[in-house]
C-alpha cells in the first residue's frame, strides 16, 4: 500500500488511518472486498424495497414520522428531503480536520456492507475526500444520538451537489461548482441511502481519535516540563525510583516517572534538600511539595484514562453504526447502536484528566515564580525585580487557562434533552463533549508551554549563577527553545510572542525532538 493512500475495506481502518486522512490529506481507496460487500448489502435493500411491507428508512418516514408508509414514487424525494431538512446546523464552521474525519468515518461504515448503500455512493464519498472538498459543517446541531445528524447531513448535502463547501484552496463556494470542477457527479440518493449517510457517531469519534493522538504527545511533553521544573526547584529525583512506583502498579504512573528520570539523568541540581543551592547549610527540606513530588501520580492517572479512552475509540472504530442495519443473512434490523454514550463518557473523562494535569502544571509554574518557595530564584524570574515584572503575568494567563479547563471538565454526557416528539427521549450529547475536549486539549498545550518556558528560564538562571550543573536534557530543551525564537532571561520585553513560540514548540512535537536524542525514546 502506498504510504499516502488509506485503503478502506469491510474489515475497517486504524486510528492512524483516520488521523492520516483527517490531518494529513491521505488519499482514500475502496478495496474490491468493500465494493463486493456494498453490492451484496444493496441487493438485500432492493429486495425489501420491492415488497409491500414497511421497512424503517426504506419505505417509511423517520423518527416520530416513521408511522407513515412511503410509496415508490416518493422514495427518492424522501431520501433527498431527510438530508436537506437535517442539514440544520448553526454557529461557527467546524475545523477542516474534523469534517474530513467525519466524512472518512462515515465512508468506513458504509464500506462495511452493513448500511445498504450503493457502491457508487461510497465511491463518490471517497472522490470528495480525495479532491480536498470539505463540506461546511456548523458547531451546533448534534445531540450525539441517532448519530451526529446535522453535521453528517451537511456532508451528505455536498454529495448531492447542494449547499456550500470549502475547496482545496480554502475558498468556500457552492458545492455543485466544486464537484463539477473535479469531475464528480452529484449523487441521487435512493432507498435508505440518505438515512445511512446521517446515522453514526462519526463526528464525536473522529474528534476522540484526534484527541487521543494529541494527548499521547502532550502527556510526554508534560512529563518533560515537570522534570525541568523539579530540576529548577532543586527537588529530589529519588521519588521517581522505579521500586517506589512498582508498589502502586498503575502503568501510567510508572511511565511518567520513568520519563522524568530520563530527563533528569546527570543533573547536578537535584537532591539538595538539606543544603542551600550554593552548598551552604539551609533549613531542612525533607520532601518536595505535592505539585513536584506527585507529578507522576497525576500525569500517570491521566495516561491511564487516555489508555481507556483509546480502547473505547478502537472498539467504536471497529463498529458499523447505522439504523436500521443490514446483517449478513440479509435481515434489516432496527437497533440503538447509534447512541453515543460509550464515546461521550470517555470524552468527558478525558476533559477531567486534562483539567487536572493543567492544574498541577500551573502550581509548579507559580512555585518557580515565588521567591519564598523557589529556593533561591529571583522573584518572578525577573532580571531586576521591581523594575522588571518577569513572568508574573505569564502565570496569570496560565491561571486563566486552567480556570477555563475546570469549566470544560463539567460533563456534557450528564445532560439529555428529549427530541423528535419524545421518540428520541434520551441523547448522549457526545458531540458537545467532543467539542469542549478539543478546546481543552488546545488549552492544555498552552499551559504546558508556559510551564516549559518558565522552567527553561529558571534553569538558565541557575546555570548562569554557576553553582550547580544542569542535566543535558534540560540544556537541549533550552537550546532548542532559543533556536525556535523564544528569548532567554533578561529585561522585560513583549512576552506574548515568546509564549506563542513555546506553545508551537510543544504543539508540533519539537520539544520531544529536542529531548529524545539525549534521553532515548520517551513514552
Amino acid at each position: 500500500m502506498d504510504m499516502h493512500t488509506v485503503r478502506v475495506g469491510s474489515s475497517g481502518v486504524t486510528p492512524g488511518d483516520v488521523v492520516a486522512v483527517a490531518r494529513h490529506g491521505a488519499r482514500v481507496e475502496l478495496t474490491d472486498e468493500a465494493l463486493e460487500a456494498l453490492r451484496t448489502a444493496r441487493r438485500f435493500i432492493e429486495d425489501l424495497a420491492a415488497k409491500p411491507d414497511p421497512v424503517y428508512g426504506v419505505s417509511t418516514g423517520f423518527g416520530a414520522l416513521a408511522v407513515r408508509h412511503i410509496g415508490h414514487d416518493l422514495r427518492t424525494q424522501l431520501q433527498r428531503n431527510i438530508v436537506r431538512s437535517h442539514a440544520a446546523g448553526m454557529g461557527p464552521r467546524v475545523e477542516r480536520e474534523v469534517v474530513r474525519a467525519l466524512m472518512f468515518l462515515r465512508l468506513k461504515t458504509v464500506a462495511s456492507g452493513h448500511t445498504g448503500v450503493r457502491p457508487e455512493v461510497a465511491q463518490s464519498m471517497a472522490d470528495v475526500l480525495n479532491a480536498g472538498i470539505t463540506p461546511v459543517v456548523h458547531e451546533y446541531g448534534s445531540l450525539g444520538c441517532s448519530g451526529d445528524l446535522a453535521p453528517l447531513s451537511h456532508c451528505a448535502l455536498t454529495l448531492m451537489g447542494e449547499g456550500e463547501a470549502e475547496g482545496p484552496d480554502g475558498e468556500v463556494r457552492p458545492a455543485r461548482e466544486l464537484l463539477a470542477e473535479h469531475g464528480i457527479a452529484p449523487v441521487e440518493l435512493r432507498e435508505k441511502e440518505g438515512l445511512a449517510l446521517l446515522n453514526g457517531t462519526d463526528g464525536m469519534l473522529g474528534m476522540l481519535l484526534m484527541a487521543c493522538d494529541d494527548l499521547a504527545r502532550l502527556y510526554t511533553s508534560a512529563d518533560i516540563a515537570a522534570a525541568l521544573s523539579l530540576e529548577a526547584l532543586l527537588g529530589t529525583d529519588r521519588v521517581l525510583a522505579p521500586e517506589l512506583h512498582a508498589i502502586r502498579p498503575h502503568p501510567g504512573q510508572a511511565a511518567s516517572a520513568a520519563n522524568m528520570l530520563k530527563v533528569l539523568d546527570g543533573s547536578g541540581m537535584t537532591g539538595h534538600h538539606q543544603t542551600g543551592h550554593d552548598g551552604q547549610a539551609a533549613a531542612p527540606r525533607v520532601q518536595d511539595a505535592y505539585s513536584v513530588r506527585c507529578a507522576p501520580q497525576v500525569a500517570g492517572a491521566g495516561r491511564d484514562t487516555l489508555a481507556h479512552a483509546c480502547v473505547v475509540a478502537e472498539r467504536e472504530l471497529a463498529a458499523a453504526v447505522d439504523n436500521p442495519v443490514v446483517l449478513p443473512d440479509g435481515r434489516v434490523e432496527s437497533n440503538g447502536n447509534f447512541h453515543g454514550a460509550p464515546v461521550a463518557y470517555v470524552l468527558d473523562f478525558l476533559a477531567v484528566a486534562v483539567a487536572d494535569l493543567a492544574s498541577i502544571a500551573e502550581r509548579r509554574t507559580d512555585r518557580l515564580l515565588d521567591k519564598n518557595r523557589s529556593h533561591g530564584l529571583p522573584p518572578f524570574l525577573a532580571h531586576d525585580p521591581g523594575v522588571d515584572s518577569g513572568l508574573m503575568i505569564a502565570q496569570y494567563t496560565q491561571a486563566a487557562l486552567v480556570s477555563e479547563l475546570k469549566r470544560l471538565a463539567a460533563p456534557a454526557s450528564a445532560d439529555s434533552i428529549p427530541s423528535s416528539a419524545m421518540q428520541e427521549d434520551h441523547v448522549s450529547m457526545g458531540w458537545s463533549a467532543a467539542r469542549k475536549l478539543r478546546t481543552a486539549v488546545d488549552n492544555l498545550t498552552r499551559v504546558i508551554a508556559v510551564e516549559l518556558y518558565a522552567a527553561a528560564r529558571a534553569l538558565e538562571i541557575r546555570e548562569g549563577a554557576g553553582a550547580l550543573p544542569g542535566g543535558e536534557a534540560g540544556r537541549a530543551v533550552v537550546r532548542a527553545l532559543r533556536e525556535a525564537g523564544a528569548e532567554g532571561p533578561g529585561e522585560d520585553r513583549f512576552l506574548s510572542p515568546d509564549l506563542g513560540t513555546s506553545e508551537e514548540f510543544v504543539r508540533t512535537g519539537a520539544l520531544l525532538r529536542a529531548v529524545e536524542p539525549v534521553t532515548g525514546e520517551l513514552v
